[in-house]
């Protein structure tokens, strides 16, 4: 795969795109292509196989839509170009722009998304579109059901072709290629090359060419890194804080299981931050409202997984917090591609225990980036006078009043010399001013009810195991703020059948498949 030359950019009227083309783009306020656009525009237009890397929001939808729309036939009523995305909301995005580039062209595009309701797709092949954007299992379904036909198709694009395969999408990306002409056009683009994408590239393509725009560099230059120390159990009022702290317009929270994200958003709800979850299981309507009202500004903080938020394209995202450490590399440039997009400037906070320092440090060395530790005070974000591997921050001593100083009286142990020898007792002697109430209470008198002395009583035994009530709690925690689908979920398999341990196999947790 030959490596293409970084040569002085170029301008869209350079690039030799039609003035239909340029009129759109001026409607959108896009006067100078970006480096990878640039660079991919012009191999495109060559008929070129590709395989292009560039970070997350750096334009690569218009790098290969551009060029693609440009090349296709409005008077041929046959499909002529597919574009394959990992997930339903980037799909529609990809929609969205081959629409508003296409239309002046005359070249009809549709979507073809799992999820969707598969007669009104059906019907609407019959317009026989030029261009359809999919996710590949619905894609590959219509094909089997010979309602999409291949046999003209000239191009075929993999968008964020990494992420397709990390999905385990691969297999019906291959049987889409099948099913093409084998001089069809193949285009990957992705935020990562792995050597996966390299390998499948090398088996399927025709002499590509490759173009890597800084490839070192895998995250934006206009992202800032950042992160907050705390204990485990202060991390939701870390995230609280950090978020008063910066104000952001729109945010994510990026956590990695599902089960605790109703109990958070509940309570950050409850802390007058207006948020809402992300399910990647959760209903396409059910989906698409929560972010309506995130795009809208309703919701200012976002929720999810990482597998929730693949491919997510939303103007506006300011800042990125991780709850949760990404798993690796990839998984944190996928995160922080949410933010700073197409040169505006983005923030990635991460809150992280003491034991987790050593995750950042690792990305900090695959990524080539700076993770500079912050702290929270008087309502602020404020940068730290060590080094970001030191040690945790002294705390200050607890002040009368304070909770650390109303944890319990201050008790002086002593050895009892009047015990025989090596039998030495250990007496606790409390001041008096640090002494409970309860125990300055007279002793009680011979026969007298534990009532008539200031005492409690023991609680009656409850018929119901310890054990089974803290389950219930815990259960009812999680279900608090959830919508009403994923409570009619979690309660589907309990009264389904009863729970069965199998020691040999272990149960998976909580899916979000999108």
């Amino acid at each position: 795969m030959s490596e293409s030359t970084n040569e002085p950019q170029l301008s869209f009227e350079q690039l030799n795109l039609r003035p239909e083309l340029l009129q759109a783009l001026q409607a959108r306020g896009i006067t100078s292509p970006s480096p990878i656009q640039a660079e991919s525009i012009p191999h495109v237009l060559k008929g070129k196989d590709l395989i292009a890397q560039s970070q997350t929001g750096s334009g690569k939808t218009l790098a290969y839509l551009l060029p693609i729309l440009q090349r296709l036939d409005p008077a041929d009523k046959g499909l002529q170009a597919v574009v394959i995305a990992p997930t339903r909301e980037l799909g529609m995005q990809i929609l969205s722009e081959a629409e508003h580039y296409g239309d002046p062209l005359g070249i009809r595009s549709q979507a073809l998304i799992g999820g969707a309701a598969l007669s009104r797709q059906v019907e609407k092949l019959r317009l026989h579109p030029h261009l359809i954007v999919g996710t590949p299992g619905r894609v590959l379904e219509l094909i089997k059901a010979r309602k999409v036909k291949m046999h003209e198709v000239r191009t075929i694009v993999a968008d964020e072709a990494d992420q397709l395969i990390s999905l385990g999408m691969i297999e019906d990306v291959k049987q889409i290629l099948k099913s093409a002409l084998r001089d069809r056009q193949l285009l990957f683009f992705s935020a990562t090359i792995t050597p996966e994408v390299q390998r499948i590239a090398d088996r399927w393509m025709n002499e590509p060419v490759g173009v890597a725009m800084r490839p070192e560099q895998r995250t934006a230059g206009t992202i800032e890194h950042l992160y907050v120390r705390c204990d485990e159990r202060d991390k939701l009022e870390t995230l609280r804080r950090a978020f008063h702290a910066l104000k952001p317009k729109a945010a994510l929270v990026f956590v990695n299981e599902i089960e605790p994200i109703a109990e958070l958003v509940a309570k950050l709800e409850f802390g007058a931050i207006p948020t809402a979850a992300l399910y990647g299981d959760a209903p396409k309507q059910e989906r698409t409202k929560v972010l309506s009202r995130f795009r809208e500004g309703k919701v200012r903080l976002l929720v999810a997984t990482d597998i929730a938020a693949r491919g997510l394209d939303i103007k506006g995202i300011t800042h990125v917090f991780h709850l949760d450490p990404a798993s690796d590399a990839d998984h944190y440039v996928h995160r922080v591609g949410r933010t700073g997009r197409m040169g505006e400037h983005g923030v990635s906070v991460a809150i992280i225990t003491e034991r987790e320092a050593f995750i950042l440090r690792k990305f900090e060395e695959q990524l080539g980036i700076r993770i500079e530790p912050r702290s929270l005070a008087a309502g602020k974000l404020l940068e730290l006078g060590h080094a970001k591997s030191g040690g945790r921050r002294a705390e200050p001593p607890a002040q009368p009043g304070t909770a650390a100083s109303a944890r319990g009286p201050v008790k002086e142990a002593a050895l009892d010399t009047s015990a025989p020898a090596g039998k030495a007792k250990r007496t606790v002697k409390t001041s008096a001013a640090a002494t409970p109430a309860a125990s300055l209470r007279k002793p009680a008198k011979p026969g007298a009810s534990p009532a008539a002395t200031g005492g409690d009583t023991a609680p009656p035994r409850s018929s119901e195991r310890p054990r089974e009530r803290e389950r219930a709690r815990e259960r009812d925690k999680k279900n608090k703020g959830a919508p009403k689908w994923l409570k009619a979920k979690q309660q589907q398999p309990q009264q389904a059948q009863p729970k069965q341990e199998q020691p040999n196999q272990e149960q998976p947790k909580g899916s979000d498949k999108t």
